[in-house]
């Protein structure tokens, strides 16, 4: 993971290099440390918004909540706020820059179509994500990648590619980069999305105790996700799901931020054998 992060931060300060020298190659690199200080901060405030998630306490959902601290509890960390998300596509997901300010939010498909161990299947992955703070590292992932994209564009549309003398530079590098360049960001942005999947179905088979109710509880979502659109996911936010909440319109192989469930199943029957 720290590679392809790596990778995804050399190829932004790449393109604004070759779109304006050393001067767009500095421009880029202050673009990115603000975009990444704006996801740290404010990542989990955005996607609850976004997603129009509502805040339960314990009162209002006692077992619900009961599970998310028992299974913080075990995991170390202090309990996540919970959010009920108005959205009849069964998924989940977790938000947060850090496990102080970690966020579990349920889709209120989910909390109808699973049984109460497959729902805490889904929270100890959740857990796990925060566990593993793969909430901020997401976020700053996501950031670079829309940030390479926006950079991409916007040195396209002025003509950009120019060097530190003001001449004009490589139109072919250029021509290159408009089209290389977003291909190569989706690809790192979902290759660190799937190796954080399968690192938070492990954690969560271990919170849990048995990989069975996730197992389940995956099947099930994958079902659902494909036959029930979800009314508040968005590109944005489709890589901090369970499961795809795109599924009709989702990429498939390496540009997919989800690893296939078959694959993730069978993962988790390795694990229990």
């Amino acid at each position: 993971m720290i590679l392809l992060l790596g990778a995804l931060s050399a190829l932004f300060l790449l393109v604004g290099f070759a779109f304006g020298g050393q001067t767009g190659m500095i421009v880029a690199l202050v673009f990115a440390l603000a975009m990444n200080i704006g996801s740290y901060w404010f990542s989990d405030t955005m996607v609850i918004k976004m997603t129009r998630a509502q805040p339960v306490s314990p009162q209002q959902a006692p077992a619900l909540y009961a599970m998310v601290e028992r299974l913080a509890q075990k995991a170390g960390i202090p309990t996540p706020r919970l959010f009920i998300v108005p959205d009849p596509q069964p998924n989940a997901f977790a938000t947060g820059r850090n496990p102080e300010r970690g966020v579990v939010a349920v889709n209120q498909g989910l909390l109808d179509l699973l049984s109460e161990r497959e729902i805490e299947g889904v929270i100890a992955h959740e857990i796990a994500h925060i566990r593993f703070r793969d909430t901020r590292t997401m976020a700053v992932v996501a950031a670079l990648a829309s940030a390479t994209m926006t950079l991409v564009q916007f040195g396209g549309f002025f003509g950009a590619s120019r060097d530190d003398d003001g001449g004009g530079g490589n139109p072919l590098l250029a021509i290159a980069l408009l089209v290389l360049a977003p291909l190569t960001a989706m690809l790192v942005q979902a290759g660190i999305s799937r190796e954080r999947e399968f690192e938070a179905d492990a954690e969560a088979a271990r919170l849990h105790g048995t990989p069975d109710g996730l197992i389940r509880a995956l099947e099930k979502l994958h079902y659902g996700a494909e036959r029930i659109p979800s009314a508040t996911a968005r590109p944005a936010t489709a890589h901090l799901n369970i499961v795809n909440p795109l599924a009709g319109q989702r990429l498939a192989g390496l540009f997919s931020t989800h690893p296939p469930v078959e694959a993730r199943v069978e993962a988790l029957r390795r694990l229990a054998r």
